[in-house]
């Protein structure tokens, strides 16, 4: 009898032990929720990315366009360049095209230029806020007759905004400034220029 009893105890044991290394029904249909649960939300965050994803490209390709419009629109004038920063285009315009050295006064041929570039700005960028700055390269003033680099800077930015830009676009919403050496590019020729940004 007590070996009986003993044999049922072995078999109760494993009987436990096989249920507990074993999962049960519902043990299982918990866990393959859950699974189930996370592959949800994985996919939904991948989907999440996917769009985010063509939305940054739809973004790029936007700007991009928007790049190439803004270089095309200034294209073939003597000394100008064009590009988009952010909500602004930028117009260079090359300062020995505008300029003698150490002067402030409009070459000849560079009012041509500029009346095409006031001419893009009038037809193109119609009503929207203009800023003129003037740029010069890192040499201290000597023999100009100018206080200073800023004082250089400001009076070519007037010449060009006041003038050619200025009296086709009425001089509405048009400003003034000077930044003098304060941001020179790599060659002197370079920095010495006027900037026309649009705020598109």
């Amino acid at each position: 009898m007590m070996i009986r009893l003993l044999a049922v105890s072995v078999l109760a044991a494993v009987a436990l032990a096989g249920c507990k290394s074993s999962p049960d029904a519902a043990t299982l249909q918990t866990e393959n929720e859950s699974v189930r649960a996370q592959l949800d939300q994985a996919n939904r965050a991948l989907e999440a990315a996917e769009r985010e994803r063509q939305a940054a490209e739809a973004r790029a390709s936007e700007s991009q366009a928007k790049d190439d419009t803004a270089s095309r629109d200034f294209e073939g004038i003597e000394g100008v360049s064009a590009v988009r920063v952010g909500n602004e285009v930028h117009v260079t315009i090359e300062g020995d095209v505008l300029f003698d050295s150490g002067r402030a006064s409009l070459k000849d041929a560079a009012k041509k230029s500029l009346d095409k570039v006031a001419g893009v700005l009038k037809d193109t960028y119609s009503g929207k806020y203009i800023r003129v700055a003037g740029f010069t390269d890192t040499d201290p003033i000597k023999r100009s007759g100018f206080k200073s680099n800023y004082h250089l800077g400001f009076d070519r930015a007037f010449s060009v905004g006041a003038e050619p830009v200025g009296k086709k676009l009425d001089g509405k919403s048009i400003s003034l400034s000077s930044f003098g050496p304060d941001v020179p590019l790599t060659t002197k020729a370079l920095s010495r220029r006027v900037e026309v940004i649009v705020v598109d």
